[in-house]
């Protein structure tokens, strides 16, 4: 994955600071397009989904992904050929762990969770 690009993330849970996402209109996570526009094309699908640590663009359906992504904290093979892996988290994955701890099946968590800054190298 050395053609990846480095991506940087900073979460906060409940303003406390995890470590190091794209809003590309507002630069404040309401904005809903990428530096593509609202809905962009597949790349390809050469990545797998590995195990812990894979990012992965989310879309609705093939040629839909938008500016939104997720981190795997687990194997989820049955998304191979659905949605695209871009990269892997390289370090701070206990940054990732702590935030999946607030976390529960239904997508709420106990406590809020904030993108801080990012950035790309």
């Amino acid at each position: 994955m050395a053609s990846c690009p480095t991506v940087y993330i900073d979460l906060a849970v409940n303003d406390h600071p995890l470590g190091h996402d794209g809003d590309f209109t507002n630069s404040d996570g309401t904005g809903d397009k990428s530096i593509y526009g609202e809905k962009f094309a597949d790349e390809n699908f050469t990545l797998r989904y590995t195990g812990l640590g894979i990012l992965s663009m989310v879309n609705t359906g093939p040629n839909a992904n938008d500016l939104q992504f997720f981190i795997c904290t687990t194997k989820i093979s049955w998304l191979d050929g659905k949605h695209v892996v871009f990269g892997s988290v390289v370090k701070g994955m206990d940054v990732i762990k702590r935030a999946e701890s607030v976390g529960s099946q239904s997508g709420a968590t106990s406590e809020n969770i904030s993108i801080a800054q990012s950035s790309q190298l």
